[in-house]
């Protein structure tokens, strides 16, 4: 009995959080709101959490709840088969694919954006920019940004290729959840600032060379970081 109701609990959450009710970054409802709306036992709840860890959708910090992470990438698009986004390795080939067609869009970008396409990239830079503290936000932001970058390029394969995709392409590095390392977070979140202006900053100034140069340097940091904070701790 036990066993279907925690089955349950962890259907209902995982649900959410891949229907994108429950964003990655946002806490999910405390153990005592679970107990409460689904009649279960502290028991069966924390076995439902731990079931969400084990599938890499939750992160679950002492003291400060459960928090939804990035969920895999299991939608096909319309004649297109997605590969699903579940393992590190999949995470790293991703963001290698993402390197080679992001830095040509870049470097288009440079060449063929137009006064309102910048505009649309230097808001959505001041959205990502305002959205520290704020995981589910950043990530929403980080991908408007890239976005931006895509359509910009003037080539729509690009910007359909993104939209395929989907905000699962930006990974959550656990580091933003995780207590005692806020600091070691905002560095993180202030080098991205700093990389995704580069790229806006040479897109701005016509240097095709400069802007594919900032996104291929991006990119390769993203692929660092996540490494870095896939490592398991001692």
């Amino acid at each position: 009995m036990t066993r279907n109701l925690t089955a349950d609990l962890a259907a209902d959450l995982r649900n959410r959080i891949v229907d994108g009710v429950i964003q990655p970054g946002e806490k999910l409802p405390s153990e005592n709101t679970l107990i409460s709306d689904f009649g279960v036992s502290r028991t069966v709840v924390r076995a439902a959490l731990t079931r969400l860890q084990a599938e890499g959708l939750v992160e679950t910090e002492r003291g400060r709840g459960s928090f939804a992470l990035t969920p895999p990438a299991d939608r096909p698009s319309e004649g297109v088969g997605i590969r699903p986004v579940a393992t590190m390795e999949d995470r790293l080939h991703l963001l290698a694919f993402r390197m080679g067609v992001e830095t040509e869009a870049a470097a288009l970008a440079a060449r063929n954006r137009t006064d309102r396409q910048l505009r649309a990239l230097g808001t959505a830079l001041d959205t990502f920019t305002e959205s520290s503290g704020h995981p589910a936000r950043a990530m929403k932001a980080d991908f408007e940004f890239h976005r931006a970058v895509a359509a910009a390029s003037g080539n729509p394969y690009y910007s359909d290729c993104l939209a395929a995709l989907g905000q699962t392409m930006i990974a959550m590095p656990r580091t933003r959840l995780m207590t005692g390392a806020e600091h070691y977070a905002r560095d993180h979140f202030d080098q991205v600032v700093l990389e995704h202006r580069s790229i806006r900053d040479a897109i701005a100034d016509g240097d095709d060379a400069a802007a594919a140069a900032a996104m291929r340097t991006h990119l390769a940091n993203s692929r660092r970081r996540f490494k870095a904070s896939a490592r398991p701790s001692a």
